[in-house]
Formats: C-alpha cells, structure tokens, sequence
C-alpha cells in the first residue's frame, strides 16, 4: 500500500486539487487541468483510513464546488449556494472514503501487476463514477453539475462522448488518471520498468484521442442530411423569477420587437426561449394576438417558453380549487378559430428545479430560512408529456428546458423519440453575467456531440448559440443584446453509440467500481481472518 501524505499535507493538496479543477471549466476552460486535479485528488486520498479520506474529499468537494456554483448566490445569497455546494462536498466525502479503500484492499487481493495497473484504477474510476451518477439524481433529482467529462467539450477527448456518453467519458478520464499515478509509483518502485510503464500510458492516452468523430464516418456526416433553417430570437428582456419585468407583458413586447429582423429570412420555425412571454396566449387574447403576429409575418409556427396554468384536481386548506403550474413550451401557428387550436403541441419540463422552481418539503426546510423559502411562490409541476414535436414533413424536434440539458435520460428519449434536432430552451436571467451560462453552453455543446444532433441553445440574455452536431458553434449571441441567429442546420437520424447504449455504459462502470470494492473487501479481511487463525 501506498504511504499515505501527512494529514495537513494531503488537505492542502486535496483544496489545490479542487480549485484546479475548476479551472477546467468555463469561464476558464482549461480542459488539461483537470487530469492533474484528478491526480493530485487520488494521491491525497490514498493510504487514508475512513475518517482520515472523508475529511480529503470533504476539502476537496468543498473547493471545488464553492467556487464552480457561485452562480447560485447571483439573487438569492449565500444560503442556497452553499446548501447546494455542502450537499456535493459531501458526496464527493463519502466517495473518498470508497476510494481510499479501494487503495487498501485491492493490491491485497490482486498483488500482481495487472491488479495494481489495471484493476485497480478501473475500480477506482468506477466509484468515481457511480458517486457522479447517484448525485446526479438523488436527492430531489440530483444535481449533475460538476462532473469530470462536462470539462471537455474543447479536449481532444470530446468525440468519445459520442461513444461512450457523459458517464463513460468521465470513467475513461479518471481511469487514465489513475492509470498515470499507478504507473509513476510503480516506476519509483522498480525503475527498470519505467519505459514500458510511460508506453503503457501513452499508449492509453492516444487510444482515448485516437477516436474519431462519429459524425466523420460513412452515412453519418451532416452535409449529406437534410436541413431545417432555423431563426432563434434571444430577447434580452428582465426575465429574471427574482428580477421581473416592470409591468406584465413587457417581456413578451420586447421579445417580439426582437424578432423584426426575422421577417425577411424565410425561416422555417422561430424559436424564443424558455419564459420568453410572461402573458400566457392560452389566458391572454392580447398575447395571443401578439403569438399570431410573429407566426404570420415570419410565415413559420412560432415555439416559445411561457408559464401554463391548469385547473387539475387539486384543492387548497379551503377546499377551493388549486391550480398548478408548468414550465412550458408550445408550438404555436396563427390561425383562425380558438386559442386552444393554434397550439399545435406543448412540452411541460419534466424536471423543475428543486429549490429554484419548487421547493420539496416545504414545511420542513422552511424551518430554516422562511425568508429564502417564501421567496420561492410558484410550485411547477413536472410534466408528463414527450419531449418532441412534429413540425411536418418528417421534421422532428426535441426540447430541453434549461437544467433538462444535464438529463441525460431526457437527450436519449429526444433521439428514441425521433428528435432530429434539440431545442435547448433556456433562461438564464438569474444568474446575471455569472459562469453559469458558459458552462451550460459547453454542456450543450456536449450533448451536440453525444446525440449527433444540432443543439440550439436559445435563451433570454445569453448565452445563446446554435452548436452543430460535432460541437461546434455555427453561430453566438452577445450576452444581453437582443439579437437574432437564422441558420440552415442539419437533421439526423443516425443513432450514436451513447445513444443506443444510454446508461447501461454508467451502471456497468458504476457496478466494477462498487463490486469490485466490495469483493476486495470481502476477500482481504476473509484472508486477515484466516491468518490470525493460523497465527
């Protein structure tokens, strides 16, 4: 076993390595710095008992993820961002722990070379994983903001998540980590071996890099498909939930204004983003006819973001009717007749964001922050309905509403569903000029890759793009200008790898990680057991 860092040494270690990390990130976007703050996180961790490994990763979650997420204190403070960052830390302490163990008990069960250079970094590499993929869903639906893999939509690495999906790229990048530190001890260790250790890093390595882009082989490139052009229209209106619009409306007004240089583009379909008119049509005839309008001169169905009210089958404390809110978009062509008929389909965002959209058990975390709770008065409901809308002609489009972009079950149902193309509808108002955007665009440009699909990220005040199906930008708006982005863009249908496998790839990561622990330990201290017998 490895000798453990001195307790203060590895903590100091354990915090450069998470403020590294961060760096890989937008606004940054180092991608490289973030295998040397997987390294340094790994060295730290090693030859540590339970307590000792905790401790290592609550300082290494704890650097990392303050300063990644500080786009959460933008309107409400330091409460919620750091609740939200505690609650990471201590995933990433308890993974720690996990890992630790993995240093001490997989070399006693598999003491030969391929054990400590292969086994041992897979096992290390699928505990890293599994802890990325619980947090991402569990609890209130997780929080998949901070994994390894959303690092390196620039990295030579980016075509495997075409491959390999979000999770199998994460697996790869810390197994090629641990593969490294590995091989730098074993090469202290016997330094005969230190050329044949480097080539079997590097011949990892190139492997990883040597992947080529899906959507470079036969049947699968872009300019061979079909194509759909697109006007997308980002308002830059005051369409913060804690920074409204002045009066009612002023965001819909303003998001048509926006749209004027659309009229002589002959476009296809025009897209807003999420929020983009605070007057819901279906309520509002006024806003209906100001739907009708966009749709008639741009000669195209309009789809935008609007908050919808339902009059379902709950009842309050009284008894009266209570309605419930979706965070919606809708496929809107003018025409005659009522409001009802001119929404061709709707798409209610499936996953609202707990303490942002809804708050989860609202009597209990009142208890603690009643001001910060009370801010929060609109409950949306998630939605129940498919994520992709039929424009005609055998043109299918998927959504994602904002945080849906993280969901990584959601971007597999878009393309099972037919999706040609994702719509990422978004409103990123408040969270201001924060890294918050950026870092949602690279995970956009992610998803372009992973689904060989175009990405059109449209939101209210930046940042908004249209990423093509191999990740890169076609077209980028300044951050809080309005503008407009008309583009003729590709549909596919070609099924990726990542697609076809979705996140059976992340179990089987998770499950080599986690059994692979858990026979180590059972082995090791059966073998312990058996030697103090004899003993």
């Amino acid at each position: 076993m490895t000798r453990p860092l001195p307790l203060p040494v590895a903590l100091v270690v354990a915090s450069a390595a998470g403020l590294l990390l961060d760096t890989a990130f937008p606004d940054k976007g180092w991608w490289f710095t973030a295998f040397p703050a997987i390294a340094l996180a790994l060295i730290a961790m090693q030859g540590r008992r339970v307590g000792g490994a905790i401790l290592v990763g609550l300082v290494f979650g704890a650097f990392f993820y303050w300063p990644h997420i500080e786009w959460a204190s933008e309107f409400l403070g330091v409460v919620p961002w750091s609740a939200l960052a505690a609650v990471m830390t201590l995933w990433n302490g308890a993974a720690a722990a996990l890992i630790a163990l993995a240093y001490r008990w997989v070399p006693r069960v598999w003491n030969g070379a391929a054990g400590r250079l292969l086994l041992l970094p897979a096992i290390v590499a699928g505990i890293w994983t599994a802890r990325e993929a619980i947090a991402s869903v569990w609890p209130y639906g997780g929080f998949s903001w901070g994994r390894v893999a959303f690092s390196q939509s620039d990295s030579p690495l980016s075509p495997l998540f075409a491959w390999l999906g979000v999770s199998g790229v994460s697996f790869a990048m810390v197994f090629l980590v641990a593969l490294a530190v590995a091989a730098v001890q074993e090469a202290i260790r016997h330094p005969q071996r230190s050329a044949a250790l480097g080539a079997l890093v590097a011949v990892f390595a190139m492997l990883l890099v040597a992947v080529p882009p899906w959507t470079s082989l036969p049947g699968t490139a872009p300019m061979s498909a079909p194509t759909l052009r697109v006007g997308a229209v980002q308002g830059a209106t005051k369409a913060g939930y804690f920074d409204p619009p002045e009066a009612f409306g002023d965001n819909l007004i303003a998001q048509v204004a926006a749209t004027e240089p659309l009229y002589d583009e002959d476009v296809d379909v025009v897209v807003w983003p999420e929020g983009a008119s605070d007057a819901d049509p279906l309520r509002y005839a006024w806003a209906a006819d100001l739907w009708d309008e966009v749709s008639e001169r741009a000669g195209a169905p309009l789809i935008g973001g609007t908050i919808t009210t339902r009059q379902l089958d709950k009842v309050d404390a009284d008894g009266e009717p209570m309605p419930e809110y979706f965070n919606t978009v809708m496929l809107w062509d003018a025409g005659e007749g009522s409001r009802e008929s001119r929404v061709l389909d709707y798409y209610d965002k499936k996953h609202p964001v707990p303490f942002g959209e809804y708050v989860p058990d609202r009597a209990f975390w009142r208890q603690f922050a009643p001001d910060l709770i009370d801010l929060i008065q609109r409950e949306y409901t998630p939605g129940t309905t498919d994520s992709v809308f039929d424009l005609g002609e055998g043109v299918i489009v998927g959504h994602a509403i904002c945080f849906d972009i993280v969901d990584d079950q959601l971007l597999t149902e878009i393309v099972e569903q037919g999706g040609q193309i994702v719509f990422a509808e978004t409103n990123n108002a408040d969270f201001g000029r924060t890294d918050e955007s950026v870092q949602q665009l690279a995970i956009a440009r992610i998803r372009a890759i992973e689904t060989a699909r175009t990405v059109v990220n449209i939101s209210t005040v930046g940042t908004s793009a249209i990423v093509l199906p191999d990740g890169t930008i076609e077209q980028q708006l300044p951050w809080y200008e309005p503008g407009v982005m008309v583009a003729d863009v590709p549909l596919l249908t070609t099924v990726t790898p990542a697609v076809l496998v979705g996140r059976q790839l992340e179990w089987l990561a998770s499950i080599v990680g986690l059994a692979g622990l858990l026979i180590a330990g059972l082995t090791a201290r059966s073998g312990s057991s058996l030697r103090e017998r004899r003993g």
